[in-house]
């Protein structure tokens, strides 16, 4: 009797003001033996780091994602909708079922449900939350480099009060969401 091959689809960065939305798309074997996998925003940063990595050393998945400029162009949605996508056309296998967290599905030719509050209650969509978190955070750590003033390594790009005070003085980057406010009500030269 086959064995059905089951993917898990998860999203991080839907909120906030700069950055891109990324989705991660998990294949657990069915001898997987990771204990503790959770919706990514329960665990602690310490605890994500280390499923994150027993994930990628066990399971097959993949990454998807759409850049500010995407995100502009086809609104935060169907960006969300494009990186899950992406990142299920990356898997190494092609899954029977997909399990989605939310309340939309990508349009694709899989078999596939959303699940609400599905990151916490199937093992493959909390696997998916996590990478998609702990990926989307490091290109976050790594975009406060270029532009500290704005704190992206504390906050993410969502908007903390050191984030819109750096908006208000230095104005917008070409990694924040023109179409978010306050952006949206700024003239952009960028």
């Amino acid at each position: 009797m086959k064995t059905i091959t089951i993917a898990g689809v998860d999203e991080a960065g839907r909120g906030p003001l700069a950055g891109p939305v990324v989705a991660a798309a998990v294949i657990l074997p069915d001898n997987h033996n990771i204990i503790g996998l959770d919706d990514s925003k329960k665990l602690s940063p310490i605890k994500r780091s280390a499923l994150e990595a027993q994930i990628i050393e066990g399971c097959d998945y993949a990454i998807g994602m759409a850049e500010p400029d995407e995100i502009d162009r086809i609104n935060i949605l169907q960006a969300t909708l494009v990186s899950m996508k992406r990142a299920v056309d990356g898997l190494q296998q092609r899954p029977d079922h997909i399990l989605v967290d939310g309340n939309k599905l990508p349009q694709w030719d899989y078999s596939a449900e959303f699940v609400i509050g599905g990151d916490a209650l199937h093992a493959n969509i909390s696997a998916a939350s996590i990478i998609a978190k702990e990926y989307r955070d490091r290109l976050m750590i790594e975009a406060d480099k270029k532009y500290p003033q704005y704190g992206w390594a504390s906050n993410k790009g969502y908007g903390s009060k050191v984030h819109m005070e750096a908006i208000k003085t230095f104005g917008p980057t070409p990694y924040h969401r023109k179409s978010f406010a306050p952006m949206s009500q700024m003239t952009l030269d960028i």
